[in-house]
């Protein structure tokens, strides 16, 4: 069921660790960089709320989640193509918009599906398993150019518009994973068949633009306290989160490799190091994530996942000081574990918050959490990162280990609710 989810999620790493070099080697300044992936936060905030209210109101042929897997696979394979082949920045932030566009249509009803084909108490282990898929996916999509070089590619063999050729090989092995792998995943594992009360509901309920928009309202005016609560640690996290993928290569580039400019062949290798490191967090998150299980039905989601995020801004501050690329692996430790937490714990805890019946839309609005603090990053870091950061990328991370402390500190108050009201495996009698 998950294998389709790691075809999405090799093109989530692809993005994080090749957007901001691609739009380096097209001529972009390091200060307008999160401007330019304004895509990413404002598809998933337009998109992902709709397509979830749609789903859960889709009574099909194909079934209810189905249809928006096909459609996202099909743009999220367009996208990756293209992408490696741009010729100037307007191409490439198109290109973007595509992309992201696939990735949300698919992403939200791969959230939505473990909540409808899993029992109450297989949502640890469901969302878990889905957040071990993530760290192995993007692990493979972050090692993917390191490979190509290893093999015998020239790091510094590049087009005309000074992309390299390792990166145009990985996006259009991307694309080709991504459709596969979803379209195996759905027919290997179809929809559970909606029981006659189900399809009676969605049947009797409203249709229409104005009656999904009124469904996102309602949802989110009768938001469970759990959801609400989430909303603080998401600002701090995800903030920090979009921050740190879009400048980590910039700092590696400065402390390990000392350069700045981005067509010099150490740029070049500080972007495959990103890709090691990172490669090696997320084969940490693999791991990690399963261990997770055991430990969230003895201490609690909430709590578990407030330690995992200490750990991962501790990596924060740490990586910026490190001088050798040896020594990145380290502090990639806490940040792997923090990044298995940040795509399991907090699933765990809204799936068992909210009403089967309305997953869908608020999955949707829980990725609202998510997009908004990453538009809020978008919006402000250009406007601080010259005065406040000295243009120094390394004062980033130093910032997102801070923000990451916070997160902690808004989610140890949250305690798992179900949708009754009532501690996560009691019931109600």
């Amino acid at each position: 069921m998950n294998l389709g989810f790691l075809g999405l999620q090799f093109s989530f790493g692809l993005q994080q660790g090749n957007m901001a070099p691609i739009y380096s080697y097209l001529g972009a300044s390091e200060a307008s960089l999160p401007l330019l992936q304004l895509a990413g936060p404002m598809t998933g905030l337009l998109v992902q709320p709709m397509i979830g209210a749609m789903s859960d109101r889709t009574d099909s042929r194909w079934g209810r989640r189905t249809p928006y897997f096909l459609m996202g696979a099909l743009l999220c394979a367009a996208g990756l193509f293209f992408m490696p082949l741009s010729s100037s920045l307007l191409m490439a932030v198109s290109m973007l918009w595509i992309l992201d566009a696939g990735n949300n249509i698919t992403m939200e009803p791969y959230r939505a599906y473990v909540s409808d084909r899993l029992n109450g108490d297989q949502h640890q282990i469901g969302f878990l398993t889905q957040s071990a898929f993530t760290g192995l996916a993007q692990m493979l999509a972050f090692l993917t150019p390191s490979l190509l070089v290893w093999a015998g590619m020239n790091q510094d063999w590049v087009d005309a518009h000074n992309i390299p050729y390792t990166a145009r090989i990985a996006f259009m092995v991307g694309a080709a994973l991504s459709f596969t792998t979803i379209l195996w995943s759905i027919r290997r594992v179809p929809e559970l068949p909606l029981s006659a009360e189900e399809k009676l509901r969605i049947a009797a309920e409203p249709k229409g633009f104005g009656a999904m928009l009124g469904e996102i309202a309602s949802a989110i005016h009768d938001m469970p306290v759990a959801m609400r609560k989430l909303a603080l640690m998401s600002l701090f996290q995800w903030y920090a989160m979009a921050a740190y993928w879009a400048y980590v290569i910039y700092s590696v580039g400065r402390s390990v490799y000392r350069t700045d400019v981005p067509t010099s062949s150490g740029f070049h290798s500080a972007v495959l190091t990103n890709g090691e490191m990172a490669a090696w967090y997320n084969g940490v998150a693999f791991v990690a994530a399963f261990a997770m299980v055991p430990l969230a039905k003895r201490m609690g989601a909430a709590s578990l996942h407030a330690a995992c995020l200490i750990l991962a801004g501790a990596g924060m501050l740490w990586l910026p000081h490190v001088t050798d690329k040896a020594m990145l692996f380290l502090p990639a430790i806490g940040i792997g574990i923090g990044w298995a937490s940040i795509m399991g714990n907090p699933y765990v805890i809204l799936a068992g918050a909210i009403p089967a019946e309305r997953t869908g839309v608020y999955m949707g609005i829980f990725n609202m959490m998510i997009v908004i603090p990453m538009l809020v990053f978008s919006g402000t870091m250009w406007l601080f990162y010259d005065r406040l950061l000295g243009s120094d990328p390394r004062n980033v991370l130093t910032l997102c280990g801070v923000l990451m402390f916070a997160a902690a500190a808004a989610v140890w108050s949250v305690r798992e609710r179900n949708a009754q009201g009532l501690p996560v495996g009691a019931s109600a009698r």
